[in-house]
């Protein structure tokens, strides 16, 4: 017999295991740097309606782009210990439950850019979504291209952000997407370092350099780190921020830099995990330290 707190601990369950299919920490990250980037776009004259929307927006599209990926990777998520108790693999959600929530969810998420912003931004986040679930997503099992093309629908949610504030690409805004695109390949390479073992078992191959865990991924993902320093200092040379963030953001990516050289020297686990932290400490300094500094 099914009593009232019975149905309702099935549904507060259920409830439980949509918000984790969504992921909320990174898709809050997402609504995160769409505002960032409304907000250096908007020279000081916020619409706070506009605003509200590319955030909230923005994080819908990313819950359903990363729901996606979890309908698609269901099965291999199983394989692995990092993902096998995700709401698919333990069927917590049926995959027609997970898919119409992506739909509605991705279906709002569009529908607020194209209520609230331009054409532009809307058409931006449905090209993100498209890359992230559909190309990306199936590249993981072909080679580190999937890295290359997974960092596009990474780094677009600033450039989201500028597009609903001003309804261009500008070359303020470039950078801006180039920061965050150079980011990811640093940021993938560790994480890919880090779960090695387990992305072997679903077969997965994001390192670099063969998939290799040796001083040429090592090298490369130091490379891809020191990139970043004078590309942090654009937006203080544009005009976009000052030079209080170039400071910052010089500091951080020394910081950030200095973690790839006991990669390079030891190549263990618990450097690249350094470097893994490092990256999830690194984007949202920089990007608060650049909105401080335009605020």
């Amino acid at each position: 017999m099914i009593t009232q707190d019975s149905y309702s601990i099935t549904f507060t369950d259920k409830a439980k295991s949509f918000f984790e299919l969504l992921k909320f920490r990174l898709s809050f990250l997402v609504a995160f740097s769409c505002g960032f980037g409304y907000i250096l776009g908007s020279n000081g004259v916020i619409d706070w309606v506009h605003f509200a929307s590319i955030c909230f927006g923005g994080f819908l599209i990313s819950g359903a782009s990363i729901s996606i990926n979890q309908i698609i990777e269901k099965d291999l998520d199983l394989l692995m210990s990092r993902t096998m108790n995700r709401p698919l693999p333990t069927k917590r959600i049926s995959v027609n439950e997970a898919a119409a929530f992506s739909f509605i969810t991705g279906a709002i998420g569009i529908l607020i850019l194209a209520l609230n912003t331009n054409m532009l931004t809307t058409l931006l986040s449905v090209l993100s979504m498209i890359l992230y679930s559909f190309v990306y997503t199936p590249l993981k099992r072909v080679g580190p291209i999937a890295v290359f093309v997974g960092a596009i629908p990474g780094a677009l949610p600033p450039l989201l952000g500028w597009t609903a504030a001003t309804g261009f690409i500008s070359l303020e805004a470039l950078i801006i997407f180039g920061i965050q695109f150079i980011w990811q390949f640093p940021h993938f390479w560790a994480i890919a370092w880090v779960a090695d073992e387990d992305y072997k078992k679903a077969g997965f191959k994001l390192l670099p350099s063969g998939g290799k865990k040796d001083l040429n991924t090592a090298i490369q993902i130091m490379i891809y780190t020191l990139f970043l320093i004078p590309f942090g200092l654009l937006p203080a040379k544009f005009g976009i921020t000052g030079i209080d963030s170039a400071i910052v953001v010089t500091v951080c990516g020394v910081l950030f830099l200095s973690q790839t050289f006991a990669l390079m020297k030891n190549g263990t686990r618990k450097s690249a995990l350094r470097i893994m932290f490092g990256s999830f400490l690194y984007l949202p300094i920089v990007q608060i330290a650049y909105l401080l500094d335009k605020l």
